[in-house]
């Protein structure tokens, strides 16, 4: 990990101390010591902007960086968060188009749990409650210890009837 990422790491573990605004001051600092247009510094300023409750600010760096080729895994992380980011500005429709493409090109990505966890959200806000449970189920029944084949039968008898 170079220095520019473990003082970024540092902010966000102080995140909570130091407060909002002054955590996306200190995150905006950092990337701009970055080159113009640099996918990492354009992921970590909407992920502070997001921290904020900035949201609108967020949602158009979240794509930048995504557009500039944001690596792995920092690109399912920044898709997860524009998701969220996406859910919280009323479009979760949109999340879940996104949640669902990063689920369809990489679904054994380590965050398809999350994914999938942030989709059922999306899905109860979109009155989907038998297909968020069933979302938040396939997340679950891979840590299950011996009723995952049960559970998964239950809930794809889930309807919303």
């Amino acid at each position: 990990m170079d220095d520019w990422q473990q003082r970024v790491d540092a902010i966000w573990d102080d995140a909570a101390e130091r407060g909002e605004e002054a955590t996306l001051a200190a995150i905006l600092a950092l990337a701009a010591e970055r080159p113009s247009g640099d996918p990492l510094a354009l992921s970590e300023s909407a992920g502070a902007y997001d921290y904020a409750g900035r949201e609108a600010e967020a949602e158009p760096l979240y794509r930048a960086a995504l557009d500039a080729g944001l690596p792995e895994p920092e690109r399912s992380r920044a898709t997860i968060q524009l998701a969220s980011t996406l859910r919280n500005l009323d479009r979760p429709e949109e999340a879940v188009e996104l949640l669902r493409d990063l689920l369809a090109d990489r679904p054994h990505d380590p965050l398809a749990a999350d994914a999938r966890a942030f989709a059922a959200l999306a899905l109860f806000d979109l009155g989907l409650g038998a297909e968020a449970l069933r979302e938040a189920l396939a997340a679950l029944v891979p840590h299950l210890a011996r009723y995952g084949r049960a559970v998964s039968a239950y809930a794809a008898e889930l309807d919303d009837e």
